[in-house]
């Protein structure tokens, strides 16, 4: 039985809120981090991708892994070093992850890996599964080289069961904050018929929880809701969730080029995913619908 799990990426959006709820379920929960703290609510041990050390303790008695780590995609605008950043900050600590595990005497019986629907690329109205072929644009490439980085860990005997993670939506981080950020002036802003592949924050949680303790799961699986919605479909649904007439505009692509440059993909990429491989294995989600989930989002305020 799983006792205690380590968690890298434990303070990001998803990192935390599974942190709490593996806590509630009686797990004792760790982090990796740069800034070691064992005295926190979940100890961090400490690790640095610069040098490619760990704290060889963050694995002692370690049952699981659940692998998040990895700078923010929209964080800052993809200049050359920023791009790099975001590609080493995925590569090199699956890498170094790999490492201590390799030399570890005790190994953890499974390692829940992360990646994104980024790795289908722009592919328009394409329905996309975890069988469909990988994109051709910056996300989708560095999804494939994250994929490839945390394979030789399966070389170790270690079940090892990888996410790619869809659009999530919570009230404390990524897309909804932007996407509802002119909701006050009654105004939502769309991009037409550019596909959106959401998921609930507790849905995407509950994933890797089931990737973590389902020992039949060791495979890829798309962590997005059952039915992918368009730009204009999720605004729709917004103004359905507020309860209160909006202003709809649609958003030129042009201004978005204009404001945030390469990283404009992120938001003006249409990408079309259906989770068969979790619908496979019975995953049960809380929100599938997204008018609910919405509103579920707005009253917990999670």
């Amino acid at each position: 039985m799983l006792k205690t799990i380590l968690i890298t990426g434990g303070t990001g959006l998803i990192g935390q809120q599974l942190s709490k709820r593996l806590n509630e379920k009686g797990y004792q929960v760790r982090h990796l981090s740069r800034t070691e703290n064992l005295a926190a609510k979940y100890p961090a041990y400490g690790w640095d991708t610069q040098a490619m050390t760990m704290n060889p303790k963050a694995l002692e008695g370690v049952d699981g892994v659940i692998h998040l780590a990895g700078a923010g995609i929209a964080d800052e605008r993809w200049t050359a070093k920023r791009k790099e950043i975001i590609e080493t900050s995925r590569i090199k600590t699956s890498q170094l992850l790999y490492n201590y595990l390799a030399e570890a005497q005790s190994k953890p019986t499974v390692v829940v890996a992360c990646s994104a629907i980024g790795y289908y690329g722009n592919r328009g109205n394409e329905k996309l599964t975890e069988k469909s072929k990988v994109g051709n644009d910056f996300m989708a490439d560095i999804c494939a080289k994250w994929e490839a980085s945390e394979e030789p860990i399966r070389s170790l005997g270690i079940r090892m069961p990888t996410i790619r993670v869809g659009v999530v939506l919570s009230t404390q981080g990524g897309a909804l904050p932007e996407l509802t950020k002119t909701a006050a002036l009654k105004t939502l802003a769309h991009f037409g018929g550019r596909y959106m592949s959401w998921i609930h924050i507790d849905d995407i949680v509950e994933a890797f929880v089931v990737a973590l303790e389902n020992e039949s799961m060791n495979d890829y699986y798309n962590g997005t809701a059952p039915v992918p919605v368009t730009s204009k479909d999720m605004i729709d649904a917004l103004e359905k969730a507020y309860g209160s007439t909006m202003l709809k505009m649609p958003a030129p692509a042009f201004g978005v080029r204009l404001a945030l440059g390469e990283m404009g993909d992120v938001v003006l990429n249409s990408t079309r995913v259906f989770p068969n491989n979790l619908e496979k294995i019975g995953f049960k989600y809380q929100q599938p619908d997204l008018v609910a989930a919405l509103k579920d989002l707005f009253e917990r305020k999670v």
